[in-house]
């Protein structure tokens, strides 16, 4: 061992003590009240523009900072009129494909690093991200601010006299080239956090590596169980697994039992509101806040206001953001907005320009502004997360609020559902696959709540359910504990940051799920299309 390694050692392990952990604890709510207090000072918009000279001065010298004359950018408008959206197929085919996986200078100074593989859900093909240092930094900047928040909020907050647990994937990463890296981005992520930190993490890097999902999530529950887990985060399917299985080794009825010092419990990657009532359950303990993030692939871009429940925009981490009007995204010249001209009230598309390279880059989000100083949002759904088939326009919030207001009624909590169209026999119908944590006590009434919701949220679709019109009330399958989970892993894709699609306009994913669930006699019960 080196000197210097020699001496990381001996400082994370001084960093690990009690008295250490109080000294620490203290720092970080220093630091919170100074980052609270300079954000609440500061002009967004001023911060958002200088974010974006910031990145151009950096690539300016790339390939895409020549092909698009970034040296001649002065102004957000400048850099609109040189640089169009592209999506990451855009991307691929223009700037990645063909230098894949080195690619030195081309979107950002130097060789990439690390490469974020991801697909968003089991539909589509894998995508590479590209991840630089600086997007590491930044991602750590904006995981703090978060945690700033937190403690700011809730001045006897701990976090750091325990042990913080991020329920990931594998960090097991591959290397395609020489310097480079590849693999799930909690993998990245866990490289990249600092030895003196370690300490407060939680699983250990041995652990982390497992790739099993069933091995690494029973090993979890059983190491876990014995540390003073203050905060865990990961997505609301994967957490409640997770948290299942400690209940089940541990014989305790609540989460608050199992670690009586957790007080966060960080939650991302998914609508929240189907899960609220039965994490609250679990859990076990009104003290353990709850907190939403808003991470993904190609930056951090948000988190969740401990004051108002919405959305936070990160504004100074070294990401640009601009927003699409949603009804303009098909659009060849959309109108393109900026923190400077956005609008509340309007769901836009989000535009995401990082330190990464990927420039004016359509992340596939959609969210609507609620106050611009600060910038609170709320996240409305993917792009692609429609239910238009039979032309009557649902969009995966109206859904989810929808789902919650019916399982609510019913006393219920869904841990995973599915909707896609069923076009045969005509007219056809949406086929809602519901797994429940706590099943309805009348699924018949769940549905026809579910349904009575849709047509309150969605003018179009109370048109396309009146009578004589055609559109009979959805069908509805409750699949089995476990159902989803077996799918997933039968489509290579358990565990993690996995999630699987909540919607199909297509109707081809529906249907290969409902035959799956069917096939492996995974379905509680059924409910056809009503009247």
């Amino acid at each position: 061992m080196g000197a210097r390694s020699l001496i990381l050692d001996q400082a994370a392990r001084w960093s690990g003590a009690p008295a250490a952990r109080a000294l620490v604890n203290l720092g970080f709510q220093l630091d919170a009240r100074l980052r609270v207090a300079d954000l609440a000072s500061a002009s967004a918009v001023e911060r958002q523009g200088r974010q974006l000279e910031l990145l151009i001065a950096r690539a300016a010298q790339t390939r895409f900072g020549r092909d698009h004359d970034f040296a001649g950018i002065q102004t957000p408008a400048d850099f609109q009129a040189r640089v169009p959206p592209r999506t990451y197929e855009q991307i691929w085919n223009d700037y990645l494909r063909a230098d894949y996986p080195v690619w030195d200078n081309l979107l950002w100074p130097g060789r990439i690093p690390y490469l974020a593989l991801t697909s968003g859900t089991t539909l589509g093909p894998t995508k590479y991200i590209p991840v630089s240092h600086a997007m590491a930094a930044s991602n750590r900047k904006a995981a703090r601010t978060m945690l700033a928040f937190h403690m700011a909020h809730r001045p006897d907050s701990r976090l750091f006299h325990g042990k913080m647990f991020f329920l990931g994937g594998s960090t097991q990463l591959d290397a395609p080239a020489p310097g480079v890296r590849s693999g799930d981005l909690s993998g990245i992520a866990a490289l990249e956090i600092e030895p003196i930190l370690r300490p407060y993490i939680f699983p250990p890097l041995e652990l982390a590596l497992e790739s099993d999902w069933d091995r690494k999530l029973a090993l979890l529950a059983d190491q876990s169980r014995h540390e003073p887990i203050t905060l865990v985060g990961g997505v609301p399917s994967w957490l409640l697994m997770l948290f299942e299985r400690l209940l089940a080794i541990t014989g305790k009825s609540t989460i608050a039992q199992v670690w009586p010092n957790l007080e966060l419990v960080v939650h991302g990657g998914v609508r929240f509101d189907p899960y609220r009532d039965a994490f609250r359950a679990i859990l076990g303990s009104s003290s353990i806040d709850l907190q939403e993030t808003y991470p993904c692939s190609e930056g951090f871009i948000g988190f969740g206001d401990p004051e108002t429940g919405l959305l936070r925009l990160v504004h100074d981490h070294g990401v640009f953001h601009e927003f699409i009007p949603r009804s303009e995204l098909d659009r060849d010249h959309p109108d393109r907005r900026w923190l400077g001209t956005v609008e509340t009230g309007v769901d836009y598309a989000i535009v995401v320009s990082t330190c990464a390279g990927l420039w004016a880059h359509v992340i596939g989000d959609v969210v609507r502004f609620e106050q611009l100083d600060p910038p609170l949002f709320r996240f409305i759904g993917r792009t692609k997360d429609a239910l238009s088939a039979f032309g009557e326009h649902l969009i995966s919030d109206e859904v989810e609020r929808a789902l919650a207001t019916a399982a609510r009624a019913q006393h219920a909590a869904a841990r995973d559902w599915h909707a896609g169209p069923i076009f045969e026999p005509r007219p056809g119908h949406h086929l809602y696959i519901v797994e429940f944590f706590q099943p309805p006590a009348d699924v018949a009434a769940f549905r026809d709540r579910l349904d009575a919701e849709l047509a309150l949220a969605n003018a179009d679709y109370s048109a396309h359910r009146s009578p004589g019109v055609g559109l009979p009330a959805p069908a509805l399958v409750v699949a089995r504990p476990g159902g989803f989970e077996r799918w997933m892993r039968a489509r290579g894709k358990l565990g993690g940051q996995h999630k699987a699609p909540r919607m199909d306009n297509s109707g081809k994913l529906t249907g290969e799920l409902v035959g799956f669930l069917r096939a492996s006699a995974a379905i509680e019960c059924e409910i056809g299309a009503g009247p």
